[in-house]
């Protein structure tokens, strides 16, 4: 897997690349966000916001324009607004210095599970006894097969992956899309913060739980009413049909 690791700094650049290597990635390095856009086409980018010639978020931005390709962002900035542009504009992930070399190969082996499932095939689950219990998790499973999913003026279609809401189609961000067809899965129903990092991340994610809050917020701004996503106190979420929503 080829990364490319647009980082100025050669502090951070030298080991971070090494340490890559060690797990197995062929790491491209630039230095500059002019740099990165005339590269050549990478498997993920792993791209730092504070750059010396324009702001990462910018070089997000023209990246998702024109390609899919799945990017991690690495900040030093601590402001959850920067971050919620950030995957907003149309990043998987963020991760906040200072981090270990494990903790982003965790990052990128989560990310290109959902970007790249091909190279991460699933062993096929066992069919449910009849008669027997449904657990959430096949609940969730069955609304996947159904396909295209109708909560009063949202919908959302697993073929193609994309929600509209009221005839608009929404710019969700491949998490965002995660997040929001899991919580679906089993409209009301609680999920824990863990479960949902477990399924919409990875069983083996070790980054910070803000990261979920922060694409919560994110999912609710795009809904255009946070009562979409209810929260849970002490537990975690449920995704509800608002109030007046109803089909």
């Amino acid at each position: 897997m080829r990364l490319l690791l647009v980082e100025d700094d050669d502090r951070i650049a030298g080991p971070l690349a090494e340490g890559l290597n060690r797990y197995g990635f062929a790491v491209d390095r630039v230095k500059t966000g002019a740099a990165a856009l005339a590269a050549p086409a990478a498997d993920l980018v792993l791209l730092d916001l504070g750059l010396p010639d324009m702001d990462g978020i910018d070089v997000c931005r023209t990246l998702r324009a024109h390609s899919a390709v799945p990017i991690i962002m690495i900040t030093a900035r601590g402001e959850e607004a920067d971050r919620i542009v950030g995957l907003e504009l149309g990043a998987d992930d963020y991760l906040a210095k200072p981090f270990g070399v494990r903790e982003l190969v965790a990052r990128i082996r989560a990310v290109t599970r959902r970007t790249h499932p091909e190279r991460h095939p699933q062993p096929t689950a066992a069919a449910p006894v009849p008669g027997g219990p449904v657990s959430a998790h096949t609940r969730a499973h069955a609304a996947e097969d159904r396909g295209v999913q109708h909560l009063g003026s949202l919908t959302i279609d697993r073929r193609t992956r994309s929600v509209t809401l009221d005839g608009r189609l929404l710019a969700l961000t491949p998490k965002e899309f995660d997040l929001l067809a899991y919580l679906a899965g089993d409209p009301g129903a609680v999920w824990s913060r863990q479960q949902i990092l477990d399924a919409v991340w990875d069983p083996h994610y070790f980054g910070p739980t803000r990261t979920l809050d922060v694409h919560v917020s994110a999912l609710r701004r795009k809904l255009g009413d946070p009562a979409w996503i209810a929260t849970v106190r002490g537990i975690g979420f449920r995704l509800t049909v608002p109030d007046g929503d109803m089909s």
